[in-house]
């Protein structure tokens, strides 16, 4: 077995590279493991570095250390190979994904509670043939996703407070809906929505929480759609919704799992966002995808930790 580290030298506010050359090394020493670190270079890197590692049929662990977006490449390079697993190092801002995994988060800070630990299949989301492995949300708050990058480097701000100063750019100076058409295995409905996120996991933003119930190896997908708001009814729904409480607003939300979500417009505007990487197009379809990943974490440690009944 190789242990891959796959390094975002970008991610987080602070340079975190000796730290996972250090852990790299303990690996190597303490427990006799062939290991490699390997440092991505563009955006799209790391998925191209595992999917071609994948290829020759080694038995490899892929460690993503960076944030959501690092993972998402990850995952997209390993999604559907037997012969391959992953886990996360967060050195990210936001560090969405391991939220899922409640107060077990912090244990994957340290390689030496993941190296020899079993892995376990996770769903992933299928967004145009990409992979997403949390949320894979289009409409506002894909919007917002797209402009956190511009308040993330801010010292003042953490991940959820980019979030909300996006947020609040969006709020006031855009459209909060866009016309679109929404098809629930092919039941089409034209008109006015605010969002629409399809869930496999339940947190992204920084921790804003939209489906409480969404389970991450169930085969189901949870997708609540949000339909044309108000500003002033905006500003009452959105802190109920980043704590999963849509159903106080029946008049607007409502969830479903259908099988695929289709979602079409006559201008290229529908912004979609996949675990923070963010897409334009006119034409988007979700679905359950049929390439799962294998993951691995801190013995004990559940996916679906903070998951609600």
């Amino acid at each position: 077995m190789k242990h891959i580290f796959i390094i975002n030298p970008a991610a987080g506010k602070t340079d975190s590279r000796q730290r996972i050359y250090d852990m790299a090394e303990s690996l190597r020493q303490n427990h006799a493991q062939q290991v490699e670190c390997i440092l991505t270079r563009r955006q799209g890197h790391a998925t191209e570095l595992a999917q071609k590692l994948c290829q020759s049929g080694e038995e490899l662990r892929f460690y993503a250390c960076g944030g959501d977006g690092t993972a998402n490449e990850v995952a997209n390079g390993i999604a559907g190979w037997e012969n391959a697993a992953m886990t996360v190092i967060p050195i990210g801002t936001g560090n969405d994904f391991l939220k899922n995994f409640g107060a077990d988060a912090e244990r994957f800070c340290d390689a030496e509670n993941l190296w020899d630990a079993p892995a376990f299949r996770m769903d992933t989301i299928d967004v145009n043939g990409r992979i997403a492995l949390t949320i894979a949300c289009s409409g506002l708050d894909a919007r917002v996703a797209q402009d956190v990058h511009k308040y993330g480097d801010s010292p003042m701000l953490n991940g959820k407070g980019s979030y909300v100063a996006a947020l609040a750019v969006n709020f006031l100076f855009r459209k909060i809906s866009s016309h679109w058409t929404v098809e629930l295995d092919g039941v089409a409905t034209e008109g006015d929505y605010a969002l629409v996120a399809v869930c496999n996991g339940r947190y992204y933003g920084g921790g804003f929480m939209p489906v409480a119930q969404a389970r991450m190896d169930d085969g189901v997908l949870e997708t609540l759609i949000v339909k044309k708001v108000s500003r002033v009814a905006f500003l009452q729904f959105v802190g109920p919704y980043s704590k999963g409480n849509w159903r106080q607003f029946p008049q607007y939300a409502s969830c479903h799992t259908p099988k695929t979500v289709r979602i079409r417009s006559d201008r290229c505007d529908i912004v979609t966002c996949l675990d923070g990487e963010c897409v334009t197009s006119d034409d988007v379809t979700i679905r359950l995808s049929d390439r799962p990943v294998r993951f691995f974490g801190p013995a004990g440690c559940d996916c679906n930790a903070t998951a609600q009944v």
